[in-house]
């Protein structure tokens, strides 16, 4: 049972613990040398510390300490995300290679898998519950390594991970509130009190970055969030809906690796073209394009919460508008039909007529 006031204290306890812990960790940052330097690649003009992932995982442990869930997977989950968070600090400062985060995430993912959180079954239109049997266990290290990439990936404007990732999570707790999913909705509560605190710090202009302990730590923990509550719905096309949720980081994602592989690049190498940068080149000032980006992972949460009750007719119309406003933020971005924007053109044009109307 969901106890609103103690969520509420949780939350409390989550958001002031990142925001207070967030100074000693700034300090520290600067302390050891973790700090992100201006370069070719990147907008900020002036050396910033990073480790501020530190500052949401107390956080996060203070809002969970708090409440104490209970759940037969809870060691290992805690397990994944102490290497996730170590991994991403050792980045941090030293910048390690590649695929040494990547073993980092593989091992964290392992965790869960022998606890036996795996992603087991899909809900499908037909053929209704479809037991994924041997192919499970590499379905759920392409969730947990995807979405921990997607997430970092999109860790490149001010702010923009943090509330991403907490808008993300805030609709995954409003279904899990429906579901009566009690761990997944305290996992989300600590995670949402925690970004908050710290975006304080986090929003444009920033004092500190999240750097990758934050962003492979809220990748990590929305994954096996997803896994404990939206997985486990038995609605149509359920594996769908985090699919929706995540649809900005996961778009990001999917766009980097196709890009670079038809550059024959690593798929693996940075580079300053993601989405964000794209609207930042067409002309979007920093903070407009950071709530350009919050609007449409809204408008995504939203249909992801109406896509979970919904008949299947109202399913496949809900299918139809998420990939319409994927198209329309591609058009944003200008990375499409070669930088043309007739979608958004179209928009504008009605608008002009309802203002010139009034």
């Amino acid at each position: 049972m969901l106890n609103v006031l103690d969520l509420l204290i949780a939350f409390v306890i989550a958001i002031l613990t990142a925001f207070l812990t967030t100074y000693p960790v700034k300090k520290f940052a600067t302390l050891v040398g973790a700090v992100d330097f201006p370069n070719h690649r990147k907008i900020h003009i002036k050396v910033t510390p990073r480790l501020g992932g530190i500052a949401i995982f107390l956080g996060t442990i203070a809002g969970l300490l708090y409440l104490q869930p209970v759940h037969p997977h809870l060691p290992e989950i805690a397990a994944g995300a102490v290497v996730i968070v170590l991994t991403g600090a050792i980045d941090d400062r030293f910048t390690i290679q590649p695929v040494v985060k990547l073993t980092g995430q593989l091992i964290a993912a392992s965790f869960l898998i022998s606890s036996g959180l795996i992603i087991e079954r899909l809900t499908l239109p037909f053929f209704g519950t479809v037991e994924l049997g041997f192919i499970s266990v590499l379905i759920t290290v392409l969730w947990v390594v995807g979405v921990t990439n997607a997430i970092n990936l999109i860790d490149g404007l001010d702010g923009l991970a943090t509330g991403v990732s907490t808008i993300a999570l805030i609709s995954i707790c409003m279904m899990a509130f429906i579901d009566m999913q009690v761990v997944a909705a305290y996992f989300c509560i600590a995670l949402i009190g925690s970004n908050l605190g710290f975006l304080y710090h986090n929003f444009y202009p920033a004092k500190i970055y999240m750097g990758d302990t934050g962003s492979n730590f809220l990748g990590y923990m929305i994954a096996v969030v997803s896994m404990l509550g939206l997985f486990k719905n038995i609605a149509l096309f359920s594996f769908i809906i985090p699919i929706i949720v995540l649809a900005v980081p996961i778009f990001d994602t999917l766009f980097a690796v196709i890009r670079r592989a038809y550059n024959k690049e690593s798929i693996m190498m940075a580079d300053n073209k993601h989405v964000h940068y794209q609207l930042l080149q067409a002309g979007y000032s920093h903070r407009k394009t950071v709530l350009i980006i919050y609007a449409f992972s809204i408008l995504f949460g939203t249909m992801a919460i109406l896509f979970s009750f919904a008949s299947m007719t109202t399913a496949f119309l809900i299918t139809i508008l998420v990939l319409l406003l994927i198209h329309l933020f591609a058009e944003m971005a200008g990375i499409v039909m070669g930088g043309k924007r007739p979608m958004l053109d179209f928009i504008r044009r009605i608008l002009k007529k309802n203002r010139d109307k009034s």
